[in-house]
């Protein structure tokens, strides 16, 4: 029998978790798996000291993101792919959606790194608007982008999604993958069982969302998995003047946006 050949140096080397964390040019941002207790967190049952210390991790977690962002101002978060550079048409349209999101008085937020992120927050610098960031750690995830005017670090994902949902009044959506499609229907759940109101969701892209359109209209509609309105939830547009409009008629709803938190000298605010 003939031996097979080995192709193992035609293949692309993918580096381990090791030749990452060895490599000095990695990102500055933490790099490791998001703290200890994530890998086992859900490995089942762990002893009872365990699991309330954990616990004890993540409410202190929600503290540190609520401390943290208590004065940031009503927000816009923008999603999107870390992988499209400067000078993409997508980091173009996402960076005027972050001029229009600062010029209406907004902060922008994003998930702080390259990409989608990065122009939009790139683009509420320009405007002269806040930018924020919230990472979340990775094994193998961005560095911050240089436009970011704070940024916060989150171990778990769901504490990471309070924080961006909690200080935002809309969501923009452009072209990304699992994470940005994880994040768009997280917002589109909340909306349409009606755990926050009069929350815009815009997808910017038509062309890349289309395919994704077609498939809630003649798969989960016609499957009557979801209403037919429901698809009414979403403003699908490649305009940030109509994307901007969709946020300014929902906050035209919430006449109390604009009333922020006073600090506190005793809680060192």
């Amino acid at each position: 029998m003939n031996a097979q050949p080995d192709n193992s140096q035609s293949r692309s080397h993918v580096a381990s978790i090791e030749e990452v964390l060895a490599d000095p040019n990695r990102p500055i941002w933490r790099m490791g798996p998001g703290g200890e207790d994530v890998p086992d967190f859900l490995e089942g049952p762990r002893a009872r000291v365990s699991e309330f210390l954990r616990a004890t991790r993540i409410f202190a977690e929600f503290i540190r993101g609520f401390r943290a962002l208590h004065f940031v101002g009503p927000c816009v978060t923008v999603f999107g792919s870390a992988r499209f550079a400067a000078g993409h048409p997508y980091y173009e349209m996402g960076r005027e959606v972050g001029k229009r999101i600062a010029k209406t008085g907004l902060t922008t937020m994003t998930g702080g790194g390259p990409g989608i992120m990065e122009s939009a927050n790139r683009g509420a610098r320009e405007a002269g608007g806040r930018s924020i960031g919230c990472n979340i750690i990775l094994p193998m995830e961005q560095q911050p982008n240089p436009y970011v005017d704070k940024f916060v670090e989150f171990k778990y994902f769901f504490v990471r999604k309070v924080m961006l949902v909690k200080y935002s009044y809309a969501f923009v959506v452009l072209p990304g993958g699992f994470g940005t499609m994880d994040e768009l229907f997280e917002a589109l759940t909340l909306v349409q069982t009606r755990k926050i109101e009069n929350f815009p969701v815009v997808l910017m892209g038509e062309s890349y969302w289309r395919p994704l359109l077609d498939f809630l209209q003649t798969n989960m509609v016609a499957a009557k998995t979801i209403s037919p309105e429901d698809i009414n939830l979403l403003t699908v547009t490649d305009s940030p003047d109509v994307a901007i409009k969709a946020i300014r008629d929902a906050l035209a709803t919430k006449p109390y946006f604009k009333a922020g938190p006073k600090r506190s000298k005793l809680l060192a605010e």
